[in-house]
């Protein structure tokens, strides 16, 4: 199982994650690229940091929203939505390659990652995007979306992903940020349920019901508080129940 966070999503003298201590225990880390958080600085140190401890490095793309953090949805013409995630592909590949590492996959963030679960438009267009880029980049996202059924349909590698942190409506979706419960915050119990999507392949659902969960990325949210201590306790819960922590790029 990878564990993968989301990373670099600070801005100046802004910071929000922090970078170096989940360095020490993720092995993929989703790459803010400047467009919901990020700046040049920002890329150029998590990628120095990461390529250092042998963390492979994504590109987290997003709507252009620096003030609502990538998390509204926006109507983002397909052809401009293509444009601006080779945009953010290639801005971090420079930094990445630059600290001796590659820009191995890419993963939507927020708003743009839930919207491409179900809106086909916006899906084909981040991997157009991500083609546009080239590289055969792998995509990151949740089982069943239209995100990953474009990306195999384009010859690229698709990579399932489930969330040790938020809660998951019957569907299998995410339930969205706005409504009670959408976080979990208890460490024990995002724990128990990263154990439990890894080994057991399945979650409770919001409903109470059980949702089938097929996921070879485990995520982590670098933005929730005490991220890192709670990404140590998931790693080292998978590791003891057994499950091999490694990268899937």
């Amino acid at each position: 199982m990878d564990l993968n966070a989301d990373l670099g999503e600070g801005f100046g003298h802004w910071t929000l994650t922090d970078d170096d201590a989940l360095l020490d225990c993720v092995t993929s880390a989703n790459v803010a690229c400047g467009f919901h958080a990020g700046d040049a600085s920002v890329m150029r140190r998590v990628c120095d940091t990461a390529a250092a401890r042998g963390v492979r490095i994504g590109a987290q793309v997003a709507y252009r929203d620096l003030a609502g953090f990538g998390r509204r949805s926006m109507d983002v013409p397909p052809a401009e939505l293509t444009a601006e995630v080779a945009y953010q592909i290639g801005a971090l590949r420079v930094f990445a390659e630059a600290a001796g590492s590659a820009v191995s996959y890419v993963k939507p963030h927020g708003a743009l990652y839930n919207r491409a679960v179900r809106d086909d438009e916006q899906a084909a267009a981040v991997v157009e995007g991500v083609r546009l880029a080239g590289g055969g980049l792998a995509v990151l996202g949740l089982p069943g979306s239209r995100l990953l059924a474009h990306a195999g349909a384009a010859g690229l590698t698709a990579v399932t992903e489930a969330f040790a942190d938020r809660a998951y409506t019957p569907e299998g979706t995410l339930v969205p940020r706005g409504e009670p419960g959408a976080v979990v915050h208890d460490a024990d119990e995002v724990v128990r349920r990263s154990v439990g999507m890894a080994v057991d392949g399945g979650v409770l659902g919001a409903d109470g019901s059980r949702i089938p969960v097929v996921a070879r990325s485990l995520c982590v949210h670098g933005d929730t508080p005490g991220a890192a201590a709670l990404a140590r306790r998931v790693r080292a819960a998978l590791e003891a129940a057994g499950v091999t922590v490694r990268a899937f790029a």
